[in-house]
Order: C-alpha cells, then structure tokens, then sequence
C-alpha cells in the first residue's frame, strides 16, 4: 500500500478502467479528453474524437438548446447531478443516459472548460419498460395476483360506456385507476374531469357538481358550469362517491338514470353524454343497510365493481413500487440513489402501511431527502416505520378485575405490527366500549394517542358513537 501511494499513478488508467464515459470540454466547445468507455459508448475512434467539436461527438439532446450543460454550469456555476437525456452514437442511434457534469478550473480559479460523465442506461431503461409493460396499467404498478387480476379486466371495462363504482382503502391509487381507464377508453380525447365530494356542504356540492344560474343563491353573481357539463363527453370521476347527502344522492340518480339535470335554481334541462366513475373507501352495502345510502343508486354506481387491494395484501410489490418511486424522485431531486440497504428494505417490508401506495412514496420522498449517498438505510427512513413498539396485543386479566373486566396487556417488543391478533383485539375493545376511544386506551395499558396511531397502522377507521 505504501509504495502505491508513493507511485505516481497515472490517471488515464484509472479513466479508462471504469465503465462510464468521461469526457472534458474546452469553453472552445471541443473534446479534449474521452476515455474508452466514452469511445465505445459514441462508437467513434480516439483520432475521431479528439479535438472534434463535442456537439459533433457527443450529440447529446440538448445541445444547441438552452439546456446545453456547458452553458448551464457556466452560468448558474453549480453541479449537474443525475440529468437524464440521450446521446445519438456514430451510427445515429440513440442511447439513453445519466450525466454529471462540473466546471473545471485553472489554478486562478478561471473556469477553463467542464468534465461530463454520463452512464449508458439502456438495459436499465429495457427491463424498466418490460416491468412496466408486464406489470402495469397506465400509471398503476404490481405484479401481485390481485394487481395482475385487475389488469385483466381493464382493457374490457375501458372499451364501454359502463358506470363503475371503484373501491378501496385511501391511498390505494383509485384516482389512477380511473384515469387509465379514462386514457384506454374511446374518450380518451375528452375532457376527464375529477371531483371529490367530501366535506362539502350540500348546496355548495350541487352547485359544483351540476352548475348554477345567476341569482340562484347569494352570491351566485354569474351562471357557474358544473362539473358534470364540463365532462360533457367525456369521463367524470367522483371520489368519496359516500360523503353525499341524501338529496344529492337522488339528483345524481337521475344523472345516471336520463343523462340529464338542471342547474340549481334553473328551469332547463342540460343533456349529457357523461361516463361516471364513482370511487368510495367507505362500506356502501353496510351505509345501504343502515339507511344513508340509496340502494337504487349504489346498484346504478355498481354495475362495475372493482376493489384494488391495499398494499399489506400486495407486500410482494413494495420492491416494484420502490424502485419506481426512486426513479421517480432521482429525475425531481437530480440525485442518483441506487437502492435500499437490506435492513431498509426488511422495514419497508414489514410496515402495514394504514396510508398504503401513497405512503411509501411518501416514506421514500422522505428517504431521498436526506440521502446523501447511493444507498437508502435505516437512518433515512421516518421514525414511525423503523419503530418496533406496535406489539402483540395479549389478553391479561388484571388481579383486581373480575372476570367481566378484562383488561388487555401490549407486548410492545415481541409483536408483528401485521397481526391478526392484535388488530381483533383492539376492535373488540373497542366494540365493548362503544367506540370510546379513553375508556378502550385504559383498557388496553395504552395512552389515548398510542392507540390511534395503532388504530391507524391496522387501518381501523374510528366510528361514530
């Protein structure tokens, strides 16, 4: 090692022995370097490519445009880190890549030209295309059983006019479901107009939802178009489909039944040529039983009922999915993020992800945020996933107690946070005490706020008393 160091090693070898190509560029736009990674990537000779002009070399996409990277480093002086574009090689193929690039100084500071080093990416690119052509529809991601049985009958459900009634956990993508319905469809080219209707009052959603004329309420200073006249045409996709009041759930009836509606506080009837795609993360078959939701509508909404699956019955695609999301945020961050540690991974894995999809990709953003290297670990990851505090729920009677009073004991290091046990547990506490939240806290050893984040993990929604 000590007469390593002491050698003067030549530079070039260690260039040429790695498989990315370097190039430098003069600020008189000319090759005066490339290694041999570079030459075989161009295609081009050693004696072709030395002192050639580089947008003649290297023809990368943005050249002559205002994203040329020389110009951009020159002028803003900082790094460019992860820029996806294309090279065009000798022969005029494209070739995908990931360059970095960075000013080069002389010994007065003067900035004398730029060093790029960009990486071939195209088997990557290949089998993320086979990915997603095996195991994707439209923006939606698995390969899951239950993923792979919904590809299936999409193509069939785009090609009609038929309402569909989508259902799922929050999180679990039913938005994108609906829009790649949407792009497959023959009304791809119209409007797809999106609405969620919760927590909107009842006069404010109707007039959102079919229009309004002027005067017909206070300020209601012009005639307003609502959201279904928009959608004239094309497809209208209505989230939190369970949230509407009982008078808004019979107007929408008669959307679905005559295509047809009037504004309120208008007399003339608006014709319509509208696919409804409807979308609830609620039991509508229960809310029909209990009277607060009409059963002619839910049966009109459901002619095609699909449920995607929350993401703790698809685990198997969390490494999909994660890959997907790096991608995703190295192009919006211009950081080049290679992985998971192993351990991460485990974690990711072993969530219950109560936020499903939408979760990991926030649990990623977060990640790539304060990674600084190649590699995402543990210490990147939110404390809430990588804590093993949400234990195995045993039962305990307590000495004091009867046999009435059965309190539950937490196991917080012992548990799987995907217990079956643990999660029938604390519903049935909380069943015995009707939904009160304090009283089946005490039951269970737990603070009020310990068992809403369990609550939460499990994916038990709090019911009304």
């Amino acid at each position: 090692m000590r007469q390593l160091t002491e050698e003067k090693i030549d530079p070039e070898v260690i260039l040429n022995a790695i498989n990315d190509g370097v190039v430098t560029i003069g600020l008189d736009r000319r090759v005066h370097y490339i290694n041999e990674a570079a030459l075989r990537i161009l295609g081009y000779d050693r004696d072709e490519a030395m002192g050639a002009e580089c947008a003649r070399i290297i023809r990368c996409a943005a050249c002559g445009t205002q994203d040329c990277l020389l110009d951009r480093t020159l002028k803003t002086r900082t790094d460019i880190r992860s820029y996806d574009t294309y090279l065009i090689n000798k022969v005029g193929a494209e070739i995908p890549v990931t360059v970095n690039a960075s000013l080069l100084f002389d010994e007065d500071g003067q900035a004398i030209g730029e060093v790029e080093v960009f990486r071939d990416v195209s088997e990557q690119r290949k089998l993320t295309e086979e990915l997603h052509g095996k195991f994707s529809f439209g923006q939606i991601i698995g390969k899951n059983h239950r993923m792979q049985a919904l590809y299936d009958v999409l193509p069939s459900v785009a090609a009609t006019k038929t309402t569909i009634l989508i259902e799922g956990e929050t999180g679990t993508g039913k938005e994108l479901i609906a829009h790649a319905i949407h792009e497959h469809s023959p009304r791809a080219g119209k409007p797809f107009i999106k609405f969620n209707c919760a927590a909107l009052a009842e006069g404010v959603l109707e007039s959102e939802l079919f229009g309004h004329v002027k005067g017909s309420f206070t300020g209601a200073v012009a005639d307003k178009k609502g959201r279904f006249l928009l959608a004239d045409g094309g497809t209208i996709f209505l989230d939190e489909i369970g949230d509407i009041s009982p008078a808004t759930q019979i107007r929408l009836l008669r959307v679905l039944q005559e295509e047809a509606f009037e504004p309120v506080g208008g007399n003339d009837t608006v014709q319509v040529d509208v696919r409804v795609i409807a979308a609830t993360h609620r039991d509508l078959k229960a809310m029909v039983r209990a009277g607060t939701f009409r059963e002619d509508l839910y049966y009109r909404l459901r002619v095609m009922p699909l449920r995607v699956p929350a993401l703790r019955e698809r685990h198997d695609d969390i490494p999909l999915l994660t890959n997907h999301f790096l991608i995703q945020f190295n192009q919006d961050m211009g950081k080049d993020v290679q992985g998971l540690s192993p351990e991460a991974l485990e974690h990711l894995m072993n969530y219950a992800y109560p936020g499903n999809v939408r979760e990991l990709e926030n649990i990623l953003e977060h990640a790539m945020v304060l990674c600084r290297g190649p590699i995402i670990t543990v210490h990147h990851l939110p404390r809430e996933v990588v804590q093993t505090n949400s234990g195995l729920v045993q039962i305990a009677p307590t000495p004091a107690s009867g046999a009435d009073d059965t309190r539950l004991h937490v196991d917080m290091d012992s548990a799987d946070p995907l217990s079956d046990v643990a999660r029938e547990a604390i519903m049935r506490v909380l069943d015995q005490c009707g939904w009160h939240l304090g009283t089946a806290a005490r039951r269970l050893n737990l603070s009020r706020t310990t068992l809403w984040r369990r609550m939460k993990r499990f994916g038990i929604e709090k019911r009304s008393r």
